[in-house]
């Protein structure tokens, strides 16, 4: 298991997350700290013993569909997918299968129970059964689309694209299959005449600048400066001649 984990603020800084009290918040925080791959948890009984936290904690945690609990005692932190990418080179599957074969992954990847369709308080997600696909090895949906569009490309490039992916879901701005295909097709061409450094390289940059798309014309006006061009693009033109994906 990981001993690193992050949090999408998309989740965190929202009015329902912030409502809670602070000790429901530090709850939550711990339980995810110390959930496996999947965002399982089999002790947060002991977690809340150890914390101080209260049975009121994680009801409240429940009610607001923050984490979803088991008959069996386990929990799953609900947006666990949108706060951890984890490479499959460095991905453990769960131990709890029968839990986790009776959910599904919404299109935004947070998970929902086959039963449960109703919204999360204000965090954007759609629970309409058409739009989620069911979990496990021998079950295939949109997260295993995704992983045949990237598995073309070599681990350091799909650590990239995964984290660009996740960028552009916490700003609302997820990818349907036609565009994410386009993505793929575009990133492909230009790995044909850039090294691939110098892709993942501006892909990063495009995250740190908080940009809505890649500036592939940073590529190309590096190529020119190359070129002995004399000069590079300037930034407006860059971005004004940017492709958007």
């Amino acid at each position: 298991m990981a001993e690193r984990r992050m949090f999408a603020k998309t989740i965190i800084d929202s009015d329902a997350f912030l409502e809670m009290p602070q000790s429901c918040q530090l709850l939550y925080f711990h339980l995810a700290m110390r959930a496996d791959d999947d965002g399982f948890i089999n002790n947060p009984k002991a977690i809340m013993r150890n914390v101080g936290s209260k049975d009121d904690d994680i009801r409240l945690l429940i009610s607001k569909k923050f984490i979803i609990p088991f008959e069996s005692g386990i929990v799953v932190i609900k947006h666990w997918k949108i706060h951890n990418y984890i490479r499959n080179d460095r991905y453990k599957e769960t131990k709890y299968m029968g839990e986790k074969q009776t959910l599904s992954l919404d299109e935004n990847g947070a998970y929902t129970d086959l039963v449960d369709d109703l919204d999360t308080n204000g965090i954007p997600v759609v629970s309409k059964m058409d739009t989620q696909v069911r979990l496990g090895k021998v079950r295939l949906g949109k997260v295993s689309k995704e992983e045949e569009f990237l598995s073309d490309f070599s681990p350091e490039m799909q650590d990239a694209l995964q984290r660009w992916l996740q960028y552009k879901a916490e700003r609302r701005e997820t990818y349907k299959p036609t565009g994410l295909k386009a993505l793929v097709s575009e990133i492909k061409n230009k790995l044909k005449i850039h090294p691939e450094a110098s892709v993942i390289e501006l892909i990063n940059t495009c995250m740190a600048n908080g940009w809505r798309g890649i500036i592939w014309d940073k590529l190309e006006g590096g190529q020119k400066q190359n070129g002995n061009t004399g000069k590079s693009a300037t930034p407006r033109s860059t971005y004004q001649g940017a492709k958007r994906l």
